[in-house]
């Protein structure tokens, strides 16, 4: 039989996943939407969102971190590991892109709520993954070595949040942007 805590517990986890997820929907189809308007959307009463969540900024956070470790689990899918780095490297910009493509607008706001050096650290487990892959690519001799890895990373990181930048500027299309990186990038990172 479940005891009161165990059933305030798991009320409290189903009203944070519900918050969460209207707020991901309220973040990118209206960005400047308020507490209260996403408190409604989750069916849950302000008090019960700001018990939770007690800033909007808190709340943006939260959503950009769990829609950052949904990416990362998307990524180890597309099992940056298996075969010749380049390959790999394929596979990661556009299951990256793919990621990326459906919550560009919640990045958008975030690199102006949160600011770009934020939201970098946020994205470390991911930045890790690129990394890695770049590095077996530098063993393998088809990944440039002549720059800092820091730097070819970040040249991944910002093409892909540039190219969601220019999607949601409606200077490229959505369609076209992961062969439009691998076209810029491929070129860019090998030896």
């Amino acid at each position: 039989m479940a005891t009161t805590e165990t059933r305030r517990r798991a009320d409290a986890e189903r009203n944070i996943a519900a918050i969460l997820d209207a707020a991901l929907v309220a973040f990118t189809e209206e960005p400047q939407s308020s507490m209260v308007a996403i408190a409604r959307a989750a069916g849950v009463g302000r008090v019960t969102l700001y018990a939770h969540f007690p800033s909007r900024e808190v709340l943006l956070e939260a959503v950009l971190d769990r829609t950052i470790a949904e990416a990362g689990e998307v990524i180890k899918k597309a099992e940056p590991e298996e075969g010749s780095a380049i390959e790999a490297l394929q596979r990661l910009l556009r299951t990256s892109w793919h990621v990326l493509d459906q919550h560009r607008k919640l990045f958008d706001l975030a690199q102006r709520e949160l600011g770009s050096v934020q939201l970098r650290q946020r994205h470390r487990q991911v930045v890790d993954h690129v990394e890695g892959l770049l590095t077996r690519g530098q063993e393998e001799g088809v990944i440039r070595s002549d720059l800092p890895m820091n730097w070819l990373v970040t040249t991944v990181y910002s093409l892909l949040h540039a190219a969601a930048e220019d999607v949601n500027a409606g200077q490229l299309k959505a369609e076209d942007a992961a062969d439009v990186l691998e076209a810029t990038l491929l070129p860019a990172l090998k030896s």
